[in-house]
């Protein structure tokens, strides 16, 4: 079945059934690999990507309730790398193994997006669904703040 998609603002088509997971359009039909496959429950939050501005675990959405909406990928944040959030993780080397930074990225950009200066408890609750491994958790905190002061909320350059 062909499913017509905005990914990233572009527009594709892709030729998959609709109940194959988001993740794996992105990932080997659409060659985006910066989501990350995780645990494949959306429980970790290492596939997470942005429809229509939120945050959502591409593991468990299936392509065809996409609807229209658009898809942004950590590919598609920005296309020089300079969003606020992205800036911030690197000046507070927030990464360590890196396999979830992508999935952990994107809530951060939704969650600035729709609360542009948020307290320490939306921040933990917002990010409460991505997990790291290396518990850079602290660091990930003061990167959200760091992004919010440079004005992340802005529209996407």
């Amino acid at each position: 079945m062909r499913i017509k998609l905005n990914v990233n603002n572009v527009a594709a088509t892709v030729d998959v059934l609709p109940d194959m997971p988001l993740l794996w359009v992105l990932r080997d039909v659409m060659n985006l690999k910066g989501s990350k496959f995780g645990c494949g429950m959306g429980l970790c939050g290492a596939c997470t990507v942005l429809v229509g501005g939120h945050a959502v675990r591409s593991c468990m959405m299936k392509v065809g309730a996409i609807d229209g909406q658009p898809v942004t990928t950590i590919e598609g944040l920005s296309p020089d790398g300079l969003h606020p959030v992205q800036v911030a993780w690197e000046a507070l080397d927030v990464p360590q193994c890196g396999y979830c930074q992508a999935g952990q990225i994107m809530s951060a950009a939704a969650l600035l997006q729709r609360t542009p200066h948020p307290t320490d408890t939306e921040i933990d609750t917002a990010m409460s669904g991505n997990l790291c491994r290396c518990g850079t958790y602290t660091r990930i905190r003061q990167a959200i703040h760091e992004a919010a002061q440079a004005g992340a909320a802005a529209p996407n350059q």
